[in-house]
């Protein structure tokens, strides 16, 4: 862990915080899809540089037109390491929306939120990715629900694959796998009792984080149609699962 590290990229996520919020506030209300998709991939990339984060993507991701990316979750940054490939919409947990700036700027992102524990938030949450699905954009998913410390993958709810298999969207799992000094490692896992600020301090202090974004083989709309949501959920879980198991070698 490196203070002086630390606080030199800390001054660079701050001024990219201010430069992402001058761009919502004063860019976004003007400009169409396309080109704000454009905005939110690029800050995805500057944002992931700056914390000293080296991507390696692994297999071939849907680069046009709608899908639904499934993937294990680790920490934060996933969202932007997954940005960074293309840009996706993702769906979280109400509870970021409160989170203090962060919220605010992947609300205007275009992600879209669950309250969980509502019988009606399902519903809503399906007809809100439908619309995202016939603007031909990708969802992104994190279907533990949690993060994990991404050398295991938790049990996935099924319930939100469901849209997806309606809309008749291919359906893409995607296997996160996070190295620290080149060994598998959940160093810099947003785990536990942690807080945003607690986190940041880890992984802006510390260098050599690699993520393997491993993209797997399609689920193709006539196998979503057969299997349905629950079968779709499973085959899911144990294609992502092996993935993130079999780098724990490395």
């Amino acid at each position: 862990m490196s203070f002086l590290l630390f606080l030199f990229r800390a001054v660079f996520v701050v001024a990219w915080i201010v430069s992402s919020l001058l761009s919502v506030a004063v860019v976004y209300p003007f400009v169409p899809l396309p080109a704000r998709n454009f905005m939110n991939h690029q800050w995805s990339r500057a944002l992931i540089w700056i914390c000293g984060v080296e991507v390696r993507v692994v297999g071939q991701p849907v680069m046009q037109g709608p899908a639904l990316w499934v993937a294990n979750h680790v920490s934060w940054i996933d969202i932007f390491v997954l940005s960074s490939v293309r840009c996706v919409a993702f769906i979280a947990k109400s509870e970021i929306r409160r989170w203090p700036i962060i919220g605010w700027l992947v609300a205007k992102a275009g992600t879209v939120f669950i309250q969980r524990g509502q019988r009606h938030a399902i519903k809503t949450v399906g007809d809100q990715m439908k619309c995202r699905f016939a603007q031909g954009e990708v969802l992104g998913l994190f279907p533990e629900g949690t993060t994990s410390g991404g050398l295991d993958v938790g049990p996935f709810h099924s319930s939100l694959f469901d849209p997806a298999v309606r809309a008749e969207v291919c359906i893409q799992p995607v296997a996160l796998r996070f190295l620290h000094r080149g060994k598998r490692s959940d160093y810099v896992a947003f785990v536990g009792d942690q807080n945003l600020v607690q986190n940041l301090w880890v992984l802006l202090g510390t260098t050599q984080v690699v993520v393997e974004v491993v993209f797997l083989p399609l689920f193709s709309i006539d196998q979503c149609q057969e299997w349905g949501r629950s079968k779709v959920a499973a085959h899911a879980h144990h294609v992502i699962s092996h993935a993130v198991r079999s780098g724990r070698r490395g």
